[in-house]
């Protein structure tokens, strides 16, 4: 069993024992998306830590675009609801890049296509600069940053 799921279990069980509600229903959401990954596809299989990360910054992101259009609806309640949840799934994931630590592998990403290529990728080989900064990015950084990283590269 991965890691991550078996330490969302038992912090599960701890705050289920201490009370904690919003804590509760968060890990419960969040253990039910990471079994309904399980079983997507073909055939069942137990996901490794990458991707029960993978999993929960895509229900932090929800969180946090739920909020978004919650506070923009003027419903605070709901709102700081989900903020709060976001608050406790980003307990689970690593620690975001900085812009500069973003820039910095964007950079190093628009060299080695320039190595390959033998020349300074502009527009058209976007794709395979954000191929090379996602994975350099892994999880620290969403895609939306790390693509307007690349493209103020590209563009410069």
């Amino acid at each position: 069993m991965a890691e991550l799921k078996a330490r969302l279990r038992a912090e599960l069980v701890t705050a289920m024992k201490a009370r904690e509600a919003l804590v509760v229903s968060t890990l419960r959401m969040a253990l039910t998306a990471i079994s309904t990954a399980e079983v997507a596809g073909e055939s069942a299989r137990e996901l490794t830590d990458d991707e029960v990360l993978k999993v929960l910054a895509k229900e932090t992101k929800k969180r946090d675009e739920a909020a978004t259009a919650f506070a923009d609806a003027g419903r605070t309640e709901q709102a700081e609801s989900e903020r709060a949840e976001g608050d406790i799934l980003r307990r689970y994931l690593p620690a975001q890049l900085s812009d500069a630590e973003l820039a910095e592998i964007a950079e190093q990403a628009v060299a080695e296509v320039t190595e390959t290529l033998g020349e300074r990728p502009g527009q058209r080989q976007m794709g395979q600069v954000m191929k090379i900064a996602s994975a350099k990015s892994a999880g620290r950084a969403d895609g939306g940053r790390v693509a307007a990283a690349v493209r103020a590269l590209l563009q410069s």
